[in-house]
């Protein structure tokens, strides 16, 4: 198998961390993530918390030796720097991809949940009557007096809109982009591995990357 699968097969964790799914992707018509080989791949996650922000880049790059951290390179140290110099870095330590992500947006929604009420069968009060509509007072109110109603309610949902680039360093250009939203998120961890979970479906669907 080709490096180049090694790549992102890692990153098909089951996740239940977070509800997540690609809103929109783009690829370069004339180059896949398939044919650029990668050897080392920086992983950039743009993050203002640093601890959030490692705990991202070290999600992905446990999973296989070409990933490589940012913040082993781009850091405090080289925060003054320009462009071309930090670029020069990443050539001089032999990088031929980047993957970042960043977050685009936070969203919140609020939804009511309407309550559920259940009506009363009329159907005789000493069970006389038989069928759907005979039952007895006794029986109707020991079958539903314990949960005669439930309330409504309203439930805000909270959306995160993350976007995850793929760089060819080789080509100096941009050759995948996708944005995802993610819902229900309790931990960094498992959100990165379903929204790469979700990108790399997304690049199977549209030819970046064979499918399975």
């Amino acid at each position: 198998m080709k490096r180049y699968l090694i790549l992102l097969v890692f990153l098909m964790f089951l996740s239940c961390g977070s509800n997540t799914s690609i809103v929109s992707s783009w690829r370069d018509p004339k180059i896949t993530v398939a044919q650029e080989h990668f050897k080392k791949v920086l992983v950039v996650v743009l993050l203002k918390d640093e601890a959030s922000r490692r705990v991202a880049e070290n999600r992905i790059a446990a999973g296989n030796a070409i990933f490589k951290t940012s913040y082993q390179y781009l850091n405090e140290t080289t925060s003054n720097l320009t462009k071309e110099q930090k670029l020069k870095i990443l050539q001089d330590e032999n990088f031929d991809g980047v993957i970042t992500m960043r977050l685009v947006s936070i969203d919140k929604e609020t939804n009511y949940v309407p309550g559920t009420y259940t009506g009363m069968y009329y159907g005789g009060f000493d069970g006389m009557y038989t069928g759907m509509y005979g039952y007895g007072f006794g029986n109707w109110y020991g079958m539903y007096s314990p949960t005669f109603y439930d309330p409504g309610y309203y439930q805000e949902t909270t959306s995160y809109m993350v976007e995850t680039n793929i760089f060819s360093l080789k080509e100096n250009k941009l050759i995948w982009t996708g944005t995802t939203k993610s819902e229900y998120v309790t931990d960094v961890g498992q959100t990165v591995d379903a929204i790469m979970q979700a990108v790399v479906a997304e690049m199977r669907k549209d030819g970046s990357l064979p499918k399975k």
